[in-house]
């Protein structure tokens, strides 16, 4: 018996249109540009970032202002052109990263939300549930006779087994 060869998960998926699949490692998986940008947000957000951020400009504005001029890769007089332009560059891909990194939380802050109102909802039907048992429980004890009902229907049986008992004697 020949076996057919079924296409891979990632050959056949239906929410994305033919052809427009890439080869480049980074967008193979849906997940993995995603985990890549919230790093990358991350670590911009951090005190270390920033701190690491101003000691290399001001050691390239500090090189840059007192080397000799033959030594300078980025002249004062050009007003730091090439640092202008990689500050830019850097701002240019922070930016949609941050907000791709903030779309993926929103999405798993939504997919939480939405779990939670399905266990509260859950939490209520089993709240409703149980009030309508204890009701049902309250109900059947008020129908359940009481010791004192008890006692003066055994007092009523007696007597009236007294007079029966008297009426025969008689």
């Amino acid at each position: 018996m020949a076996r057919t060869s079924r296409p891979s998960r990632s050959d056949s998926r239906l929410d994305e249109p033919k052809g427009l699949r890439t080869n480049f490692s980074l967008f193979q998986s849906r997940d993995r540009m995603g985990r890549f940008s919230e790093a990358f947000a991350r670590a911009m957000g951090t005190p270390w970032f920033l701190v690491g951020m101003t000691v290399v400009v001001v050691v390239w504005l500090f090189y840059n202002t007192s080397a000799p001029e033959s030594a300078q890769f980025d002249p004062r007089i050009t007003n730091f052109t090439l640092l202008t332009l990689i500050l830019s560059l850097q701002a240019s891909y922070a930016a949609p990263m941050i907000l791709l990194a903030q779309n993926r939380q929103d999405d798993r802050d939504r997919v939480q939300i939405e779990q939670d109102r399905q266990q509260a909802e859950r939490n209520l039907n089993d709240t409703e549930y149980l009030a309508r048992e204890v009701v049902a429980l309250r109900l059947a004890m008020k129908d359940l006779a009481g010791k004192d009902f008890i006692r003066a229907e055994l007092r009523s049986l007696l007597e009236e087994l007294d007079r029966e008992k008297s009426d025969k004697a008689e």
